[in-house]
């Protein structure tokens, strides 16, 4: 049986066990294989939620360290957010975006590595939550470099300058 214990499917690449085969799969991997074995209460979404908030990368913890407590002209943003987008009696379906503003309906996305691999997959999550209503922005790794870049770039992207 497939082992679905929520600390073992974080982080970027994990390793599980499934009828005696180890089985590795990436981060994004998880939240589509959750679809199929979790039962996804609106509670059970809100505990993956906070799960990765516990294990966030490097990247978005030096953006978080930079946005956080109203840091960006006053924006206030949430981590880990959850959006359910369909849902089918019991069944939901939904994407956990990294940092949200409300105010502005904005989603950003750090994409790191693994983002290279799943160009099609990012392509219709951004369908899916544009469909929502919210604006996606995506942040490479590397961008974080220069933070003030980054910081300037999300201003852009809620028209602040």
């Amino acid at each position: 049986e497939l082992n679905t214990s929520l600390s073992l499917m974080l982080g970027r690449e994990q390793e599980w066990v499934r009828k005696g085969k180890t089985v590795k799969a990436t981060y994004i991997s998880y939240t589509i294989l959750l679809l199929f074995i979790m039962d996804l209460s609106r509670k059970n979404i809100i505990e993956l939620a906070r799960e990765l908030r516990k294990n966030q990368t490097s990247s978005e913890k030096v953006l978080w360290e930079s946005i956080r407590k109203r840091k960006l002209r006053g924006l206030r943003f949430n981590r880990q957010k959850p959006f359910v987008h369909t849902q089918y009696g019991n069944q939901r379906y939904f994407y956990i975006a990294d940092f949200y503003c409300a105010e502005y309906k904005l989603v950003i996305e750090v994409d790191g590595k693994v983002h290279d691999q799943q160009i099609e997959y990012d392509r219709q999550r951004t369908i899916v939550l544009e469909n929502l209503g919210l604006k996606v922005l995506r942040i490479k790794n590397e961008e974080l470099m220069d933070l003030e870049s980054v910081r300037r770039k999300i201003l852009d992207a809620v028209g602040l300058k």
